[in-house]
């Protein structure tokens, strides 16, 4: 096993890497408008002064969030007041050409979202780059992350809600992987990247990480090396195998994919590293460390069926993990027998609450477990 030290020491050597690559691309202004450019026409291109008459000259009052390579996150209104949307504000150019990572994550987004439409990725307005602005317009989700409903930010979501909104995060990743020409690879999947509107919708955000990968449904190789991994926001997500080697894969998702399930179950507000998950599993004691806004709510086979869903994905390798598409299917089977409990239930008494006796979950941990927080992956428990 890696240490927790030499996990950091991978971490921070690809990080500085990717700076030093930056700034060797950069010699003087010129080169850095030139890197800063943005093919004329790919979506729709705001003025500054657009900008700053949207967010009431950037007013404080209008700040609703912060982001890793972000200045501020700010609500606006375009279009002759007819439409509200989130602001995102990058740093400072050449401030961030010393973190060596928000000009590059801005040009990605761009040049994603401009060509992946799907009702579960959130829809990109358009962009402005001017004197030093890089500034992009997302369609504003009124009801905040999903990280905020678990953590506290946010009423806690009942279990069939949450159950909706990781179908509609697998589903969107299921087009990211396959459905596009290319497959396209997140890299940064968390419950902070996962949005909800006003109508409950949600949609998977922040493509600042994403690349390309092969022709999607081709057997072509899926490995691909990594300039940057993981993020401040990310941390907990990324497995072992991705730190050590600096490789991404579709595979790489499934894994981060995974952590957020566990996360959605458990909720909470204290990081625990995976092996304790792991090890719950083992002794099928998984079912006491679950939200306690859940508990008695989940029907014993809906539990189980989704605890080995989330494990499938962290805990099996290579041909043995699913792919998205199996996540969304099974995922899909879950909310099923969740309904179709409630149903039977409500059949034997319309009047009373659905309660459930607490199910356990039980499978044979093959997997090298990691002893250590970051890369190892953890999700926020109430021990």
């Amino acid at each position: 096993m890696r240490s927790h030290s030499n996990c950091l020491t991978t971490f921070s050597k690809v990080f500085k890497q990717t700076s030093h690559k930056i700034k060797s691309q950069l010699g003087g202004n010129k080169a850095k408008k030139q890197y800063l450019a943005l093919p004329d026409g790919l979506c729709r291109q705001f003025s500054l002064a657009e900008i700053k008459a949207a967010t009431k000259n950037f007013h404080e009052d209008m700040i609703i969030g912060q982001g890793s390579y972000v200045g501020s996150i700010y609500r606006g209104i375009i279009d002759d007041g007819t439409l509200a949307v989130a602001v995102k504000c990058f740093k400072n150019f050449d401030q961030e050409l010393i973190m060596g990572g928000g000009v590059q994550e801005f040009r990605t987004e761009v040049q994603f979202l401009c060509q992946l439409r799907h009702p579960n990725l959130v829809p990109l307005i358009g962009f402005c780059n001017e004197k030093n602005h890089m500034i992009l317009l997302y369609e504003y989700s009124g009801k905040g992350t999903l990280y905020d409903h678990l953590h506290g930010e946010c009423d806690p979501l009942p279990w069939k809600q949450r159950l909706k909104i990781c179908i509609g995060a697998a589903r969107g990743l299921h087009y990211l992987h396959a459905g596009a020409k290319h497959a396209v690879i997140h890299r940064n999947i968390n419950s902070s990247n996962i949005l909800l509107d006003q109508e409950w919708g949600f949609k998977l955000s922040d493509f600042g990480y994403s690349m390309f990968g092969p022709p999607a449904m081709s057997n072509a190789l899926r490995q691909i090396e990594q300039d940057l991994v993981g993020t401040e926001t990310t941390e907990g997500y990324i497995g072992e195998e991705q730190l050590q080697n600096h490789l991404v894969t579709d595979e790489s998702d499934v894994y981060s994919f995974g952590i957020l399930l566990f996360e959605v179950l458990c909720g909470g507000e204290v990081i625990v590293p995976l092996y304790l998950i792991f090890t719950c599993i083992e002794n099928e004691t998984i079912h006491r460390i679950i939200d306690p806004h859940l508990k008695g709510k989940i029907a014993p086979e809906c539990f189980r069926k989704f605890v080995e869903i989330a494990y499938s994905c962290i805990g099996k390798k290579g041909n043995e993990q699913p792919a998205m598409g199996e996540v969304q299917v099974m995922l899909e089977h879950v909310l099923e027998l969740q309904n179709k409990a409630d149903s039977e239930m409500k059949s034997i008494n319309p009047h009373a609450e659905c309660v459930y006796p607490e199910a356990s979950f039980q499978a044979s941990v093959d997997y090298a477990i990691p002893d250590f927080y970051f890369g190892g992956g953890g999700v926020r428990l109430s021990l």
